[in-house]
């Protein structure tokens, strides 16, 4: 059980992390792609030992990869037009709730009377980060990301089942993601004229991407590890990765000085309390 909270608070702290770097960074969507493809390739020896995932799964992180795509562009745009203590909670307190009604819709997982009133509150918290001066662009582009997130949540629920439960799996599957994605990128990104600002992004600020990129792989696959522990229940390790809400929403106060900053912090604790809420709901 310790392993598991460190891990999942690793990968809390490690998430935020990444994400404050794309926002306090001038070429926001080069960095981004920059992120994914460094964070593939330094974990990319381990596949030596772990082996590439199942079959099973290919589908499932091809189908990810792509929605990923669109994941860093709204990541970005929202950052771009909103602050990070009201876009990153938004994000991912809303891509955690799109997950729960999407997980009992497409997955057929059961949702108690009691898991219904913490989804109402988990809603609560986020329209309570709404407050006035946001603007539409900033509001929507961070509910786009939520659906994003949302979905691929789902599709990579699916394929980490499909991947296997041991840890060198699960292992496999989130670098293997980050592999894919890094190559949807940069489709995307040349079908759009952004090779060469990207490429002199590389060269210009590449120790930030290492840094930052081995942190996008590290935190998701740290989740995929824990809840590979034997007695390891998936609900706990999910509660407290999703504290990262209330760490985006610290930072942007503390870190970027961000005006109702303060308030949002206590946004972010009403989302996660629901969050939490939800999780011991579950049957």
């Amino acid at each position: 059980m310790l392993a598991a909270t460190v891990l999942a608070l690793a990968a809390a702290v490690l998430h935020a992390g990444w994400n404050l770097a794309i926002k306090t960074t001038g070429d926001r969507e080069a960095v981004a792609f920059g992120q994914f493809v460094f964070g593939g390739v330094v974990f990319c020896p381990l596949l030596v030992w772990s082996g590439l995932p199942n079959g099973g799964a290919w589908p499932f992180l091809a189908a990810s990869a792509v929605v990923h795509v669109v994941y860093v562009e709204g990541l970005v745009q929202a950052y771009h037009h909103g602050d990070f203590s009201f876009a990153y909670p938004l994000a991912r307190g809303g891509g955690a709730l799109t997950a729960a009604v999407l997980g009992a819709v497409t997955l057929g997982d059961t949702l108690p009377a009691p898991a219904w009133l913490a989804i109402a509150l988990v809603g609560a918290g986020l329209v309570s980060l709404v407050r006035r001066g946001t603007t539409r662009a900033s509001l929507g582009w961070a509910l786009v990301t939520a659906a994003v997130i949302g979905g691929y949540t789902v599709i990579d629920t699916a394929g980490a089942r499909r991947a296997g439960a041991a840890v060198g799996e699960r292992l496999a599957y989130g670098i293997v993601l980050t592999l894919l994605a890094a190559v949807a990128l940069t489709i995307a990104g040349v079908a759009r004229g952004r090779a060469p600002t990207w490429g002199a992004a590389l060269r210009a600020h590449w120790p930030r991407m290492v840094v930052s990129g081995a942190a996008v792989t590290a935190a998701y696959s740290l989740v995929l590890v824990a809840v590979s522990i034997r007695g390891v229940s998936v609900g706990y390790v999910a509660t407290l990765r999703e504290s990262s809400v209330v760490l985006g929403a610290l930072a942007g106060w503390l870190f970027l000085r961000e005006r109702l900053g303060r308030a949002r912090l206590v946004s972010s604790l009403v989302v996660l309390a629901g969050m939490i809420a939800l999780i011991a709901a579950r049957p």
